[in-house]
């Protein structure tokens, strides 16, 4: 038997992380993010975010079953767990939602794999649009905003600043690292070929 799911049709003209997306597999460890290529390219196009760090953020949150019922047990034992494929929390979807007029609420982002990778996109760009164009050379500016989608924006712009990362985001900025050749492998198998400097192979990269 195989793992239940679902086309789940995109909305609206308002959400364009794609026309549809599947829902994730019931059965854990069958989930990939690779899945959710097209809606990502579409949503980072929209919103003017690099392809592969979208990518590469949806496989550094691919740590857990993103199945809707998984979730909506999980969300009964933690009320303030994160939903969706990208894994964001009731606050900064809010956030998302009241700065560009979203019609979906947060729960939709269980039940909506398009929605949660547009939403993802968009708090990636308010994240861009706070973070200073001089930074620390530790980290890239891909890396500052992952950080920063993981930590939060205060915490991203003292990073920027130097401010060494704690031991849960120096964890994430490991697996944001490890996980930058699969995304890029995902969206060349979905979208033709891309170098891991964030685009189209041969053109400009981040």
């Amino acid at each position: 038997m195989g793992d239940p799911s679902t086309a789940v049709s995109r909305p609206g003209p308002d959400e364009p992380g794609g026309d549809e997306a599947r829902t994730p597999p019931l059965r854990p460890g069958r989930y990939d993010p690779a899945d959710y290529a097209g809606c990502v390219v579409r949503s980072a196009e929209d919103t003017g975010v690099a392809p592969l760090l979208l990518m590469t953020v949806l496989y550094n949150e691919a740590y857990k079953p993103h199945h809707p019922l998984l979730e909506r047990l999980w969300h009964w034992w933690k009320p303030g767990a994160s939903f969706g494929v990208a894994n964001m929390h009731r606050a900064t979807f809010e956030r998302i939602r009241r700065r560009y007029g979203l019609p979906r609420r947060w729960q939709d982002l269980r039940d909506d794999p398009a929605c949660a990778v547009h939403a993802a996109a968009l708090y990636l760009k308010d994240l861009d649009r706070t973070l200073p164009e001089r930074h620390h050379r530790r980290c890239t500016r891909d890396e500052l905003l992952a950080m920063g989608y993981n930590a939060g924006e205060r915490n991203m712009r003292a990073f920027a600043r130097g401010v060494p990362p704690g031991p849960m985001a120096r964890s994430y900025l490991r697996r944001f690292r490890a996980h930058r050749s699969r995304a890029a492998a995902a969206l060349t198998k979905a979208c033709g070929a891309w170098d891991e400097d964030g685009g189209p192979r041969g053109g400009a990269g981040r």
